[in-house]
């Protein structure tokens, strides 16, 4: 008795049961809570990267120099004590000396770069053209951060190999003349970034800056619909830390050269003010909606951001070890791709061409400025310490600072040779129970083993979300498995599709 009465009837009245699909509409409702969780979840991930950045960033204009000082202050009072060991110089106090000639030489370079004719030429592009090489400069930058830090390491190691060794490279000086050319390039590229910038700032249609932030918007289009595991997604949140922190470097320089131009007038800063803020806006804004479409798409949780705050961290505290491999700021670089070097070259050469010092109250206050960003450096340094060692007990994290089994000395306790981890204060106690935060890394001989654990049996960060691995596999099923790698042994900034192999 099927009539049109009857149909209508029944789409009026006919009914479902939801929880019938339970499942479903519950995992459905964890992802719209995980979308809402990503903007906080990340802005502590960025928070806490940037500030990882800015101790890097301030080590080379505070620290730097008084250990190149002290470097250069053992080198020639060595023979007044006598030659007690056979290396001149540490390892450590060798790359210091190296990163200061470096940075000294690049500065008198960058003035044969002319910043004025170089603002005029680009401003007198047209505004298509200026997108267009603004993208370009971006990829560049990516490429020259990629490619630079290993030219960086090739020169550092080069420089402080044990020379018992059969040679198997070019000499230390060829390594010298390409980092200085690195640097050199690498800070000529951030300069044309920021003058295009400031072309954009100083546009009357503001066109060309409304181009610009509309740029970081198609990066959503070639994120967002990629697959993503967890180790790439780390590599992409690293690559935005190094990202944003740049930015706000540039919009320094921008600044600063604009109220050069203005004669310092505190009312020109108000009228900068927007823009700037527009510029962090958006970068925020594309920063949240890109990684809360690629947590959805690809079933990653928000806590995987702890995590990745958890994996920076122990970098901050491995490096404050006593045998620690590699000094913090190379760390860094290594890990999100930023190198402090070309851009503070940039920045020291920006600011003692906007600033002149004239007179012995000027350089009071100069001196009285570097004390206050030594201050800076330190206090920043206390707190990320602080909490990094927080970050790192949270994620049971501490058995990977040392090797439970140590054989490095026959004949003791392990339980004397394994150093303690204080949690509050990160400092490693030592057998005769010493505490060291800084100490100097001790030169170890080839065949003594790292205390570092090393093994590539860590499964930290590499189980998904919805299932537990059994790690004790059978070494058949381990063979037609894709191996996955450690956030901790992620050190490759890639942009190549963000691959990490």
């Amino acid at each position: 008795d099927l009539s049109l009465l009857r149909f209508i009837s029944a789409e009026l009245t006919r009914g479902y049961f939801l929880e019938h699909n339970e499942a479903k509409y519950t995992e459905r409702r964890e992802r719209v809570y995980t979308c809402m969780r990503i903007p906080k979840e990340l802005e502590k991930l960025m928070f806490f990267g940037i500030f990882l950045c800015l101790d890097a960033f301030l080590y080379v204009f505070t620290l730097l120099p008084l250990r190149v000082f002290l470097a250069m202050f053992r080198f020639i009072t060595l023979p007044c004590y006598g030659l007690r060991d056979r290396r001149l110089l540490q390892p450590a106090q060798v790359c210091d000396i190296l990163k200061g000639v470096i940075l000294v030489i690049c500065y008198f370079m960058m003035h044969y770069v002319d910043y004025s004719m170089m603002y005029h030429l680009i401003r007198g592009q047209s505004v298509i053209k200026l997108y267009i090489i603004y993208n370009m400069l971006e990829v560049a930058d990516r490429l020259f951060s990629s490619f630079g830090q290993d030219i960086l390491d090739a020169l550092y190691w080069t420089a402080t190999e044990p020379k018992e060794r059969k040679r198997a490279h070019i000499g230390v000086i060829p390594h010298f003349f390409m980092a200085v050319l690195y640097v050199f390039l690498h800070a000529i590229l951030i300069m044309v970034q920021a003058t295009t910038l400031n072309v954009a700032f100083n546009s009357h249609n503001k066109s060309l800056l409304t181009i610009m932030m509309s740029n970081n918007f198609v990066e959503i289009k070639g994120s967002v619909f990629k697959k993503f595991e967890k180790n790439n997604l780390f590599q992409m949140s690293n690559s935005d830390i190094k990202e944003r922190f740049t930015n706000y470097v540039l919009l320094l320089i921008v600044c600063l050269r604009n109220m050069e131009q203005f004669s310092w007038n505190p009312d020109h800063l108000w009228v900068l003010f927007p823009d700037v803020c527009m510029v962090v806006a958006s970068e925020i804004a594309v920063d949240i909606v890109k990684h809360a479409f690629i947590t959805k798409f690809n079933d990653i949780t928000a806590d995987v951001y702890s995590e990745y705050r958890a994996s920076l961290a122990f970098d901050l505290v491995s490096s404050r070890q006593k045998n620690a491999y590699t000094d913090y700021s190379d760390s860094v670089s290594r890990r999100m791709g930023f190198i402090p070097l070309p851009l503070a070259v940039l920045l020291i050469r920006v600011v003692t061409s906007s600033i002149k010092v004239q007179g012995v109250l000027a350089y009071v206050c100069v001196v009285l400025f570097y004390c206050g960003l030594i201050s800076l450096k330190v206090l920043n340094s206390i707190v990320l310490l602080g909490k990094s060692c927080q970050y790192v007990k949270e994620a049971k994290m501490e058995e990977k600072l040392f090797n439970p089994v140590l054989t490095a000395t026959p004949g003791k306790p392990a339980g004397k040779q394994q150093g303690m981890f204080k949690s509050t204060q990160g400092i490693s106690t030592d057998e005769n129970g010493s505490t060291s935060v800084t100490n100097q890394p001790v030169h170890q001989k080839e065949n003594t083993p790292s205390l570092l654990v090393t093994s590539n049996s860590d499964q930290f960060l590499t189980t998904p979300d919805g299932e537990e691995k059994d790690i004790s596999q059978d070494s058949s099923e381990l063979k037609h498995r894709s191996s996955k790698k450690d956030l901790l042994e992620i050190d490759r900034f890639t942009i190549c599709g963000n691959r990490i192999d």
